[in-house]
């Protein structure tokens, strides 16, 4: 089987395909425990093979790269901060990924402080003691630097899985140097 070597990705939003001609009879949805299946089975795989931090590093990098083309092919960017905001959480609730509420904002600092409710990654998990939404750190950092032009740093602070019930991030533009 050939493998494909590259350094840089080639993922591209048109990449997704036209699902309602690929999916005629069963269109664009799908029952949440589908999704859950791909990223718990490949989050597991990733952390036995390599190690818990390089898997968080590497579902942070898709996440983040997803986020971009999401902003990029989805959302008005030439929108003020609250109206982008606006359109974010309408597009994240038509898509049933979450409830998006920006609880704390410094827009001089572009420091923030979200929540994701009825989170599509987590809500329902049982309790594991630990924050796993790395993905969606990663996603709202490349929506964020689609927006800005800035590189961001997102981590999660609460998780449905660590006995929350709203997963909340706090976010802050990334230093050169720095993280």
């Amino acid at each position: 089987m050939f493998k494909e070597n590259r350094d840089t990705y080639r993922f591209k939003w048109k990449d997704l395909g036209d699902i309602y001609a690929g999916r005629p009879n069963l269109g664009a949805t799908a029952d949440i425990s589908v999704y859950r299946l791909m990223q718990y089975a490949l989050r597991d795989v990733l952390i036995t093979r390599y190690d818990p931090e390089t898997a968080s590093c590497i579902l942070r990098e898709a996440g983040k790269l997803a986020g971009k083309e999401y902003c990029a092919n989805v959302l008005d960017t030439r929108q003020n901060f609250s109206g982008f905001v606006a359109e974010l959480q309408r597009s994240l609730m038509d898509l049933k990924v979450g409830i998006l509420r920006v609880e704390k904002s410094d827009l001089a600092k572009l420091e923030f402080e979200m929540t994701v409710s009825e989170d599509l990654d987590c809500s329902g998990l049982p309790m594991i003691e630990e924050t796993i939404c790395e993905y969606d750190e990663g996603f709202i950092a490349g929506i964020l630097q689609v927006y800005t032009g800035r590189e961001f740093h997102v981590r999660e602070i609460d998780c449905w899985a660590n006995g929350e019930r709203t997963c909340r991030f706090v976010v802050k533009p990334l230093v050169i140097g720095g993280a």
